[in-house]
């Protein structure tokens, strides 16, 4: 008894280095692979967006906020394609892990939930900033958007990938099949990208409608970007990035949770 005592003690009381390691590289590997999938498709639809918006919109549009209407909206798609990639990375190899029956090869190494978060988390928040590189690049060359701030929009974009990479791990253990994930993304997930700010300010919204805005915090993470970029924004950057850090918290904390508990990953 005292023996194992002392094993707990040592297991709970330091971290499994090599084994995050192996989980990050892993969940990193992962959209490396197949990056004409997870990479180049995503930039290809972003930039869709922001030429459609720009040819359809952009000429008879008047200024948003100070700015021209192209650039408005260009730190909101880049976010939008941030979230987006972070959310399918860490829902995506959980689900087609418990899909395919190997999740078992993730939940028996030595790793402890706090672990396990982190390491989807790492994945969720590589690819997050693989994706917001290549999109500023672009905006930089295309549109010659330099950011005003650029440790502060790289800020947003570890947070945003962070929060999206957490809420993916909640929505990946909670589904059991691929309808079900599908579900969570186009009923929740994309509503909530597409209506926070995204290719509007949020001034323009009814009362009712703004104040609701103010709850979802894709519409800070959008928002605080966007000052990040261009310098204005439809609320105060560091409130936001307080209320986006706090429901990142909150959030990996049920994903913590849920991989205590085993929540729908034990048969």
């Amino acid at each position: 008894m005292h023996d194992f005592a002392k094993m707990g003690t040592r297991r709970f009381g330091r971290i499994n280095w090599l084994g995050l390691a192996t989980l990050c590289s892993r969940e990193i590997q992962r959209f490396l692979t197949v990056w004409t999938q997870t990479l180049l498709a995503p930039l290809a639809t972003a930039f869709l967006f922001l030429l459609i918006f720009t040819i359809a919109i952009g000429p008879a549009r008047g200024d948003v906020m100070g700015v021209p209407f192209t650039n408005f909206i260009a730190p909101g798609i880049l976010m939008m394609t941030v979230i987006q990639n972070a959310f399918a990375n860490s829902s995506s190899s959980i689900v087609i892990g418990k899909v395919q029956g190997n999740i078992i090869d993730t939940l028996m190494p030595p790793l402890s939930p706090a672990e396990l978060v982190v390491g989807y988390l790492v994945g969720a928040i590589a690819r997050g900033l693989v994706v917001a590189a290549v999109i500023a690049l672009g905006l930089i060359l295309f549109l010659g958007l330099i950011p005003l701030h650029p440790f502060m929009l790289l800020g947003y974009v570890i947070l945003g990938s962070a929060f999206m990479g957490a809420v993916g791990m909640v929505a990946g253990i909670f589904a059991n099949k691929f309808d079900q994930m599908a579900a969570i993304t186009n009923f929740i997930v994309t509503p909530l990208a597409f209506l926070s700010g995204t290719f509007y300010s949020v001034d323009a919204l009814p009362p009712v409608l703004n104040e609701i805005t103010h709850f979802n915090p894709i519409f800070y993470l959008i928002d605080g970007l966007r000052y990040a970029m261009l310098g204005v924004s439809d609320s105060v950057p560091a409130l936001g990035a307080a209320f986006s850090l706090g429901a990142t918290i909150a959030v990996s904390g049920l994903a913590l949770l849920m991989f205590a508990r085993g929540y729908r990953l034990k048969a």
